[in-house]
């Protein structure tokens, strides 16, 4: 059995005095914060924002769209999952007038009180519009809600545009982890 080996970054941000306003976005994007409804949005804007992404490659989950309805499925029953920390974003832009799930974030709480940021993503086709600083601000402030005061996440050190958003806000790498895959579907 074939293993693969991805270097992952985990970076942490303390929440005390720091800034969490989003940046402002354009008038075709609505931010929703999660309701049970809204399950299979949630999962059908994480498989449109991951299926094509190295991420897709370490947690091949996130590759279909029934593998990241189990995963929603599974993180709300987390019973530290953090409504608050756990947001959708929808763009309302196409000629047809219906709702594109574009991006989401999932924030839940660990068992040592800590936050943790979980996938992340925006699609390919909204990307540079300000929506993952604004996703991951509304989860950060979800955190702060909660009483949660340091937060983390982890990214797949290739994932530049991400590790960029991430120091941005405050972020810094904590420590450096290998993710061990048996099974890699390269593109």
């Amino acid at each position: 059995m074939d293993l693969a080996y991805f270097k992952r970054f985990r970076m942490e941000i303390n929440l005390a005095g720091r800034n969490l306003t989003p940046p402002t976005v354009s008038g075709c994007y609505r931010f929703l914060p999660w309701d049970e409804s809204l399950l299979d949005a949630f999962a059908q804007a994480k498989y449109l924002s991951f299926r094509n992404e190295r991420d897709a490659d370490v947690f091949p989950c996130l590759s279909e769209f029934k593998g990241c309805r189990r995963l929603m499925g599974e993180i709300i029953k987390n019973p530290g999952f953090l409504p608050d920390a756990t947001w959708l974003v929808v763009s309302s832009s196409d000629e047809t007038g219906r709702p594109e799930y574009c991006g989401t974030v999932q924030g839940v709480r660990d068992r040592h009180g800590f936050g943790a940021i979980q996938n992340l993503g925006v699609m390919h086709e909204h990307r540079g519009c300000g929506l993952g600083s604004n996703l991951l601000l509304h989860a950060l402030t979800g955190f702060r809600q909660a009483g949660v005061r340091r937060v983390y996440l982890e990214v797949t050190a290739e994932n530049n545009s991400a590790i960029r958003l991430y120091r941005r806000v405050g972020f810094t790498t904590f420590r450096t982890v290998y993710k061990a895959v048996t099974a890699v579907y390269v593109q």
